[in-house]
């Protein structure tokens, strides 16, 4: 189960609204705390004026129903305050939308921060268990779930209690107890019955979420992966698996649509029998003159006027419901432990001579299997160590722990005498550059991918790292030279000039310690070289740590050492292994022989 699919643990309604609250109310923000006050008086004075204008409408229908016929005189001051309380309750409800307008969008923004930067502080772990469309959906449902709770809830719900309350007081007081029990009578079972109705369906609400996401993530996976598709045939095998996520879609909604409507239906028959009930007890207050035609009048004004909300409660404690579902799914990521984390006290890494050392380092990504088991060794600083071995030796795992993707299980990483756990891993990670294998660019100019390496670059400095990774040339061979798109993911290069590019990314964040992780694997041999020599040029006097699979690549090292199992069986410099005839030498002999017997391309 990825992260993105565990349910929520403990994570009530209550909890979801306290953890909105104080993005609603922001520490500091004075400005932002005017605004709500100023926008719920608005809300309640609007509120006041709706209630109100019946009160104008019946006095006016009794003033016009005391003359004879033709002596009837037009109340033309009631029908001008009837006409003027019936703008400002507009007006005020106008205002409150449009005081509230810049706190509910600040809301969002300040959330969607927030998670933004939660996401990228999470460790690898997370990210290599995630399920990109299913992620991005939580996140976009949940911002949008804000923006329909204060829609709904402040803006409809809140006040429609508020006129429900006053109507009642207004006919109690004016009419009887009955009249205005019968309406809070009428008002509590609609609001009850939809509210089990709701919750009913809320399972297929959720339901339809799952599927949702789950359709999605296949959809975007299978295109990412369109080549592999392709390569193996098996798009309908693709179309199937998405098929059938859209049918347990399809499931899903049949059942929400047909609980939606026996939710409808009920709602209906409640409000008919409710407001039939008490036009009866007005229209029999008329006949035995307790009551005035005005009177009855004001009944049916209040009551077409309070069922009006009322008639969308339903659809909005759905939506409300949904938003808090879509809030719980989006504020359960920033529940998500971060699992590396600064400590409370951590310094910022302090760069003498950048001398690495790996000191008896245990780490497993999961307890029951140990990937390295007691590693090792020093680079010293401004050395070459290179890091070989077989797949599954654990190579790529200490790039990872020196980088802080992963705290180590035992033992400690240390950058000249400071364990890397106690410095902030923004300083650590600001004296690494690291080359990967697999390099993946953003969906931007060339420009801007070398660019990334240090944003605040110049021109000049861009191409100058692009020089020392030997691919300036073929830029400006490209018809848009250092504007050329580079497609998403880098898939408009070839790989070894997607890898160039990394290098020259990593050249221009001029870090005190290098990381080459297969770094010249998609090159062909002549590049390579070039390249390396290039590498070894930047890298005098930094401490660089390349791991490689590829031999001839690491033969000018200061120490190579041999990981096997998550131990390191072998190390000394080229010569010395091959001297020694023991596991780097067999490796070497192999790999010599298969570049001979290689076809030239």
């Amino acid at each position: 189960m990825t992260p993105t699919e565990t349910r929520p643990k403990g994570r009530g309604n209550l909890h979801t609204l306290r953890t909105l609250f104080p993005y609603l109310w922001p520490p500091g923000e004075t400005g932002l705390k005017a605004r709500v006050v100023a926008a719920l008086l608005c809300l309640f004075a609007a509120k006041a004026a709706t209630v109100y204008v019946p009160l104008l409408y019946k006095q006016a229908v009794d003033e016009l129903g005391k003359g004879a016929p033709g002596t009837v005189t037009v109340p033309l001051g009631l029908i001008l305050a009837y006409g003027t309380a019936r703008v400002f309750s507009l007006l005020f409800s106008e205002l409150r939308d449009a005081i509230f307008a810049r706190v509910g969008q600040h809301a969002i923004r300040a959330v969607g921060l927030q998670i933004f930067r939660h996401l990228h502080a999470l460790a690898l772990r997370f990210h290599l268990a995630r399920q990109t469309g299913g992620l991005s959906r939580a996140i976009e449902r949940g911002t949008k779930g804000i923006q329909t709770l204060l829609s709904f809830l402040l803006f409809n719900i809140l006040p429609t209690f508020f006129e429900i309350g006053l109507v009642c007081i207004v006919l109690w007081k004016m009419f009887d107890a009955w009249l205005a029990l019968a309406t809070g009578a009428t008002v509590i079972l609609y609001m009850a019955y939809t509210l089990i109705v709701t919750e009913w369906r809320t399972k297929f609400r959720r339901q339809m979420n799952e599927t949702d996401s789950e359709a999605n993530t296949k959809a975007i996976e299978s295109l990412l992966n369109y080549e592999t598709v392709k390569y193996f045939g098996n798009e309908e095998h693709e179309a199937r698996r998405y098929d059938a996520s859209l049918t347990r879609y399809e499931r899903a909604a049949v059942r929400s649509q047909v609980s939606l409507s026996i939710l409808n239906i009920g709602q209906a028959a409640i409000i008919s029998a409710g407001l039939t009930l008490v036009m009866w007890m007005a229209a029999t207050g008329i006949a035995e003159g307790r009551y005035t035609l005005g009177d009855f009048v004001l009944v049916n004004t209040y009551l077409l006027q309070l069922y009006s909300p009322l008639s969308f409660f339903g659809f909005i404690y759905r939506e409300i419901k949904q938003a808090m579902v879509d809030m719980e799914r989006m504020f359960e990521l920033l529940g998500q432990d971060r699992e590396v984390a600064d400590r409370p006290d951590a310094h910022a890494l302090r760069v003498t001579g950048a001398q690495v050392e790996f000191r008896d380092v245990h780490f497993g990504y999961d307890t029951r299997r140990p990937i390295l088991k007691g590693v090792s060794f020093t680079i010293p600083a401004g050395k070459t160590v290179a890091v070989v071995g077989t797949s599954g030796a654990g190579k790529s795992t200490i790039a990872r722990l020196l980088f802080r993707f992963y705290d180590a299980d035992g033992g400690a990483i240390l950058i000249d005498g400071q364990d890397i756990r106690d410095v902030t891993q923004a300083s650590l990670r600001a004296a690494i550059g690291v080359v990967p294998q697999d390099t993946v660019l953003f969906n931007d100019t060339i420009r801007y991918n070398i660019g990334y390496g240090r944003p605040d670059a110049s021109d000049a400095e861009i191409e100058a790292a692009a020089r020392l990774a030997h691919i300036h040339d073929l830029i400006m061979a490209m018809p848009d030279g250092y504007q050329t798109m580079v497609g998403e993911r880098g898939l408009k290069l070839s790989g070894g000039e997607k890898q160039r590019v990394a290098i020259a990314r990593t050249l221009l964040k001029n870090p005190a310690i290098f990381l080459f992780d297969e770094a010249t694997s998609a090159l062909d041999t002549h590049t390579e070289r070039e390249i390396q020599a290039n590498l070894r040029e930047v890298s005098l006097g930094r401490s660089t740590l390349i791991i490689a699979h590829r031999l001839s690549t690491v033969a000018d090292a200061d120490e190579i050492i041999v990981l096997a199992e998550g131990r390191i069986i072998e190390r000394g410099r080229h010569q010395e292994l091959l001297a020694r005839d023991g596991v780097y030498a067999g490796m070497w002999a192999r790999q010599q022989e298969s570049a001979q017997t290689a076809p030239a391309d």
